[in-house]
């Protein structure tokens, strides 16, 4: 595999016209793509449940993934979009970035990880290339919390991925994956960049006991407000269940995109199946 830095917004070129692209739900915010030849995961949180990790503001894991760490593939690139907290990046997590051929995340995260991880700031790019697939992968901006609380959150990161479209028939595809964020002025310029064909949005209306009123990622009805802001063919909901942190019942969410103008975006996905993009 090899990576290049590119600009953000020139066409991602791929050695085939029509790039098959599959996704597996596991669990919290964590997937597994399949586009290609390139198997891409996202913010691996696979330790089993009951688990708990002892912090300022503590996690407790109700539900495990669908999928355990040895029944991934060889993943060769790992969407990271922070490493401080273990509902995106817990023990079993660290052992499979560990194996990864390509890491991007934060720039902060990725000094702490070493190895394989690559930091980007805000619109920065890289082209990732397995077999015959490439993919241009893009930072996006995300704050994890309101604004004022970036010192005790950290930073954090989206990502746009750009996949097919040669120019030889196929059609470019974008994929937007949110990162843990709640709803700010910047993520508009997300549609202003990209035209969003799926996008996988981080939910759960986090709180903890500790900071009272103040959330740290989006509601329902956040997310629904981000997928008209960005033009979002398909809404694909992540981050909203198997956590004590994640206070929203996951039925908000179907209410929430059942506005006339929202209606057929939505796709929930099932634990452990693969199934095409």
């Amino acid at each position: 595999m090899t990576e290049n830095a590119t600009s953000a917004s020139a066409a991602t070129v791929t050695a085939t016209s029509d790039v098959p692209a599959t996704v597996t739900y596991v669990g919290t915010a964590t997937v597994l793509l399949r586009i290609g030849d390139l198997a891409v995961l996202t913010d691996p949180a696979l330790d089993p449940a009951p688990a708990d990790y002892p912090a300022a503001r503590p996690l407790h894991r109700t539900a495990g993934p669908a999928l355990t760490a040895d029944r991934l593939p060889p993943v060769d690139l790992v969407l990271l979009s922070h490493d401080q907290h273990a509902d995106n990046l817990d023990r079993a997590g660290r052992e499979v970035l560990g194996r990864a051929a390509r890491v991007l995340t934060t720039p902060a995260a990725a000094e702490r990880l070493g190895g394989a991880a690559e930091g980007l700031a805000p619109w920065e790019s890289r082209e990732v290339t397995a077999g015959a697939t490439t993919v241009r992968v893009t930072a996006t901006p995300a704050r994890h919390g309101p604004e004022g609380t970036e010192q005790v959150t950290g930073p954090v990161t989206g990502f746009v991925v750009e996949y097919g479209g040669n120019g030889e028939g196929g059609s470019k595809r974008t994929l937007y994956v949110s990162g843990d964020t709640v709803r700010h002025d910047a993520l508009a310029e997300i549609g202003e960049r990209f035209a969003i064909d799926t996008a996988f949005l981080h939910l759960g209306d986090a709180h903890f006991p500790a900071t009272g009123d103040l959330a740290f990622s989006m509601s329902a009805r956040e997310g629904a407000a981000l997928a008209r802001t960005l033009g979002a063919r398909t809404v694909i909901p992540l981050h909203y269940d198997s956590w004590s942190h994640f206070t929203e019942d996951p039925a908000r969410i179907a209410e929430a995109f059942a506005a006339p103008d929202l209606k057929g975006r939505l796709r929930r996905l099932r634990p452990g199946v693969a199934e095409t993009l």
